[in-house]
């Protein structure tokens, strides 16, 4: 899948040096943690020169942030969700939690990296929400509550920081936001 980037569109070549460096990123996570992190060393491992890295990430929020997004972009919406649109949110809000919860460091990353300052941290945390935003209007049918949908992008923006601050695992985390997603909507 070819992603436009959040700084500029990409030729072939150009879209392949950034898959290449948002793998070694997460390979880079996973050893190093986001402590250990750095846009020269996913350079590295991804056999690009440091300063084209930076062409492309302005720091290492911008790039763990892109990685997320990425994950988002691709993956599926929850289509057999079924006619209920409480089962419908809570598909949504599990698969979104989920997206990461099998990797911890890059879990605690993307919490991370989505609360910095960086400009392009704020575009590509404007395009996560927006995403998240359609998904959970979608699921709740024509016409949303706006205060319930806010309510629930609420509850997910919350729950994505505790888990980050390590207030349980981004599991727990999924079955959290079903209880207080039930609770939202009955």
């Amino acid at each position: 899948m070819n992603f436009e980037s959040t700084r500029r569109r990409l030729t072939e070549k150009q879209a392949d040096t950034v898959e290449r460096l948002t793998k070694a990123a997460v390979e880079v996570l996973r050893a190093e943690g986001f402590a250990g992190l750095t846009v020269r060393s996913v350079a590295g491992l991804a056999g690009v020169a440091p300063a084209t890295a930076y062409t492309y990430f302005s720091s290492k929020e911008h790039l763990v942030a892109e990685v997320f997004w990425r994950r988002l972009a691709a993956s599926p919406e929850e289509a057999d969700a079924g006619p209920d649109r409480t089962g419908r949110v809570v598909a949504v809000l599990r698969h979104i939690a989920l997206l990461v919860a099998d990797e911890p460091e890059l879990a605690g990353a993307v919490t991370s990296a989505l609360l910095g300052r960086d400009p392009d941290v704020e575009h590509l945390r404007t395009r996560i929400g927006i995403e998240i935003r359609q998904r959970l209007a979608d699921a709740l049918g024509s016409d949303p509550d706006p205060d319930v949908l806010e309510a629930l992008e609420l509850l997910y923006a919350g729950g994505l920081v505790r888990a980050g601050m390590g207030y349980g695992s981004y599991t727990e985390f999924a079955d959290r936001l079903e209880t207080s997603a039930k609770l939202i909507l009955e």
